[in-house]
């Protein structure tokens, strides 16, 4: 039985040592030299007495961070990688809850990390880099590794503005990858293109899957995003067979007809999305362009190791419809609980929970907030079992699929009704000039608030929505954004939207 997430990287170093296992647009490392690097890492850690403990990084996105991740991996710590453009009063708070024992820093950032409000070890990874291996204390510290030790710990926004760390386990890493490649049927033959941010949990499926697989993964350049042409020259060009995309960016793509410019037809295998509701009237675009190719709805939050359900595309549907966000992964358990805490009835919508191996051990050191929503199975009388209450609303299609409705706190009362404001928004999608979308509700003046990227009226809107939802569902207030802004993870930021309700 698999324990410990870097025994892949030693198979894969073993069987196919000088393939290209990471390459970003400055350097590239092939398994032997990653695993080399990520050796060389670990030694020095070790060397320092580290063992089990948080080490953070704050590192430019490239392949050495991945040799970073390994490294501490590999020493029997955890590591938590940091968003170089966090602002220094929110990196304070992430570095005051995690505490690690070191930062791994590149020497350009040297001075930066001196200003934080941090008194531990700052390593330079120029000079770390320059170890050697202990090859005996690498093998005794990885001996003392069990399955249930941290693997990493990232860093979500809270309700209160106080991040929350999301502890992850080497067991949960190897449940999850383990689906992936197994019902996706990922091998060294496919290659990744990789556009997820490293503290962002999607990442973990382009990192892992590739270290497992013997693939190899390529580092899009960010800048690339905003540029939907070179982005498939770039893709073809990689010969990148497989995506995995917040929808954010495979709407850019569509969004301007990129695909009729660049014929990736021979080129993409498997297109897979997560993070935020997919529109079916862009995911239309993809599939009129590339037909053949695997089409992969994922849904789950960081708390359960980046996915827990999946739908592969395997029918049409029309602009205005939902995409189902799929059944549960195998060994994972979805409970679908409505607010008496019993089992949802038919075309009942009721809270997703999640029960299995691939959930988080919890909030890092942060047993309040643990306790709010890592709670003992209510449908279990006879022995502790620990679910995860995600706050999505969901509930179950004519085929069994579950449809994600919208966040617990997304629900609000409008005019006496519940309303989710998905639904408004899935609606709003289907509109052809609509690109991206978004509803919130101004609690003050009791309205619905829609905000579009595209220059049309609100009658003209609501004679389109019109016959999608209820007259009590229709929006009150429509604003117009120019761009809709996005946050770091890809996904609409909410939070900035709601600066603009009452201007």
């Amino acid at each position: 039985m698999q324990i410990n997430i870097t025994s892949w990287l030693d198979s894969s170093a073993s069987k196919c040592p000088d393939k290209i296992a990471f390459s970003d647009s400055r350097s590239e490392l092939s398994y032997i030299e990653l695993q080399k690097k990520a050796k060389v890492i670990a030694s020095g850690l070790i060397k320092m007495g580290i063992m089990k403990d948080p080490v953070a990084i704050f590192m430019k996105k490239g392949v050495d961070v991945i040799a970073a991740f390994l490294g501490i991996a590999y020493s029997g710590n955890f590591y938590s990688p940091i968003d170089i453009a966090m602002p220094i009063s929110r990196i304070n708070k992430v570095l005051e809850i995690l505490l690690p024992r070191a930062i791994i820093v590149e020497k350009e950032f040297e001075e930066e990390v001196k200003t934080f409000g941090y008194s531990g070890e700052i390593l330079i990874w120029e000079d770390m880099v320059k170890g050697s291996i202990d090859e005996n204390r690498v093998v005794e510290v990885q001996k003392k590794i069990i399955d249930t030790d941290l693997l990493y710990v990232l860093f979500t926004s809270g309700s209160t503005g106080i991040p929350k760390g999301v502890t992850i386990t080497h067991r949960a890493v190897i449940d999850y990858i383990d689906w992936v490649t197994q019902t996706l049927q990922i091998s060294e033959k496919d290659s990744f293109g990789n556009q997820a941010p490293f503290y962002f949990d999607n990442s973990i499926l382009d990192i892992y899957s590739t270290i497992k697989s013997g693939a190899s993964c390529y580092i899009i350049p960010q800048e690339l995003f905003a540029q939907p042409v070179p982005l498939l020259e770039y893709i073809k060009s990689k010969a990148i067979n497989t995506i995995f995309w917040v929808p954010s960016a495979l709407i850019v793509v569509s969004k301007v007809k990129a695909l009729r410019n660049v014929d990736l037809g021979n080129v993409l295998k498997r297109v897979l999305f997560c993070g935020e509701v997919m529109p079916n009237k862009q995911l239309n675009i993809w599939r009129s362009y590339l037909p053949d190719v695997q089409y992969v709805n994922l849904y789950g939050p960081t708390e359960i190791t980046d996915a827990c359900t999946y739908y592969i595309v395997n029918r049409n549907f029309a602009d205005e419809e939902p995409l189902p966000i799929g059944v549960a992964m195998k060994n994972t358990d979805i409970i679908v609980l409505n607010e008496e805490n019993q089992l949802v009835k038919e075309n009942e919508v009721g809270e997703l929970c999640v029960r299995g191996t691939s959930l988080s051990m919890g909030y890092y050191r942060n047993f309040s907030k643990t306790r709010e929503v890592f709670v003992q199975n209510p449908l279990n009388k006879e022995v502790p079992e620990i679910i995860y209450r995600t706050g999505d609303l969901v509930k179950y299609n004519q085929y069994g699929e579950l449809i994600y409705i919208s966040r617990k706190d997304f629900q609000i009362k409008h005019m006496g009704h519940r309303i989710e404001l998905g639904e408004i928004e899935v609606a709003v999608s289907s509109i052809p000039e609509v690109n991206l979308c978004c509803c919130l509700y101004d609690n003050k003046y009791q309205k619905i608030v829609l905000f579009i990227d595209a220059e049309l009226e609100k009658s003209y809107i609501i004679g389109r929505i019109r016959e999608l939802i209820p007259q009590y569902m229709l929006p009150n207030k429509v604003i117009k954004m120019d761009v809709m802004p996005i946050n770091a993870n890809g996904k609409i930021d909410r939070v900035e939207l709601k600066k603009y309700i009452n201007n």
